[in-house]
């Protein structure tokens, strides 16, 4: 076992402490039969100049958003991170932080979390916010069981507009709780309140939807709101946060959790992590809430002070109370979700969720005006929108990859009803001169 760090000498010491001859001795239970009975096929050790350039010829194998030129976006978007994010995140007292359990040493930290409470709130128009989860699906999925607890209801109902990543996640999580979860179709690339109407009951807990959705249109949501709440049932909304730049928050049409993924903000696509997700809700829901809360309060001298407020989870309180299990936050990414939406204020995030906007609107006109492209919903959108098109998906792709452009998401990977799809996604990160080789390499493909 080369890459154990100890001498022959030392492992004999231990073997021989605990009584045994041999290594192998240790997997006495394991039947012969499905050991491996070989070394490992692990490589030798590496000088560190050896070792950096074999580690760069693995990564030189990924096409990433440095030298592509990317249209992908499904959950994780490609969005400027302003330089002074990632640098004031390489100071020690921030990426080696631990949870704040100590406040008297953690101020910094705690009123860190405590900005990224607030703004979630101004941006999603609720009344609380926790500390964050774990990344956007989970959020979803913890919003869902918060309702059935909130509630005692044993029926969810989700739209199929929500990301399908999110869904299976919620179906995990609710399936051992006993939870039935149904699901809406969608009609012009968003939900079908006629049969959203006709599901619910006086069984169901929530009713989840996206908005914007997975095919980036904009939902209605004051008739979804008021779908839900005619039965009694709460309503969960998983948002973009760079959409609420634009777009009324949540909170605005009666919304009583709100959920995202707050990866857009601070934090690069990174092939898919670490991300971070955010839940706020109304006060009446604060105590039902997964994860931690923040709060503010003075110290024995009258200063402001920081300190852990509201934690749901078995480890604090009785476990018949607890909410969740989740017990950490993803800290620094929300510190960086804090910073960039800090350097932006209200009068930026309008700016780049116009961008976005206008972009994206610009790019689909272009493409829809190609032969063998079209639009494939009437619906309004925001920075993501689905083409139809006659040609095959896949081979799109491949002739756009040879000009180093990651093009669309191929939808019949989810939805079998939109075999001939592509998902586009345009954020302010591309210029006119961009989209326009995008649509040029489209023309090009026969």
């Amino acid at each position: 076992m080369n890459f154990v760090p100890n001498s022959e000498q030392q492992r004999q010491e231990m073997l021989g402490r605990i009584g045994v001859d041999s290594i192998t001795d240790l997997f006495a239970d394991i039947p012969e039969n499905v050991r491996l009975n070989r070394d490992l096929n692990i490589p030798g050790g590496l000088a560190e100049q050896e070792l950096v350039s074999h580690v760069q010829g693995l990564a030189g194998k990924n096409a990433n958003v440095g030298e592509y030129l990317s249209f992908l976006g499904a959950g994780a978007y490609e969005h400027y991170v302003p330089s002074f994010v990632n640098q004031l995140l390489l100071r020690s007292e921030f990426y080696t932080a631990y949870t704040p359990y100590q406040p008297e040493i953690s101020q910094g930290t705690l009123t860190a979390i405590y900005e990224f409470q607030s703004m979630v709130c101004e941006l999603t128009g609720m009344d609380v916010a926790n500390a964050s989860m774990y990344d956007g699906a989970s959020a979803l999925a913890e919003a869902g069981l918060m309702a059935y607890d909130s509630t005692h209801r044993n029926q969810v109902i989700i739209s199929q507009t929500v990301h399908p990543d999110h869904r299976e996640v919620i179906r995990t999580y609710l399936a051992g709780r006993g939870v039935e979860l149904l699901e809406v179709p969608y009609t012009d690339g968003v939900t079908d309140l006629v049969t959203l109407k006709k599901l619910i009951s006086t069984k169901t807990a929530a009713v989840l939807v996206q908005n914007p959705n997975f095919f980036g249109s904009v939902e209605d949501g004051v008739q979804l709101a008021e779908a839900a709440h005619a039965a009694g049932a709460l309503f969960v909304v998983s948002v973009n946060p760079v959409s609420l730049g634009v777009l009324k928050g949540p909170g605005e049409y009666g919304a009583d959790i709100v959920v995202g993924e707050g990866q857009p903000f601070g934090n690069p696509v990174s092939f898919g992590g670490p991300f971070l997700g955010f839940m706020a809700c109304k006060e009446k829901y604060m105590r039902r809430m997964p994860g931690r809360i923040v709060g503010a309060t003075v110290d024995s001298q009258g200063r402001k002070a920081f300190v852990l407020t509201l934690q749901a989870r078995e480890q604090h309180i009785r476990r018949e109370k607890a909410t969740s299990n989740i017990c950490s936050n993803e800290a620094l990414c929300a510190l960086a979700f804090t910073m960039h939406l800090s350097a932006l204020g209200k009068q930026g995030i309008g700016q780049l969720s116009r961008l976005n906007l206008h972009k994206a609107h610009y790019a689909a006109e272009k493409i829809g005006q190609l032969e063998g492209f079209e639009l494939a919903f009437a619906s309004p959108y925001f920075n993501e929108f689905v083409i139809k098109t006659e040609l095959d998906p896949a081979v799109i792709n491949a002739q756009l990859a040879k000009e180093k452009i990651l093009g669309g998401l191929e939808l019949g990977r989810f939805f079998p009803e939109l075999k001939n799809h592509l998902l586009f996604c345009v954020t302010e990160t591309k210029t006119r001169g961009d989209i326009n080789r995008l649509v040029s390499g489209l023309e090009g493909i026969k």
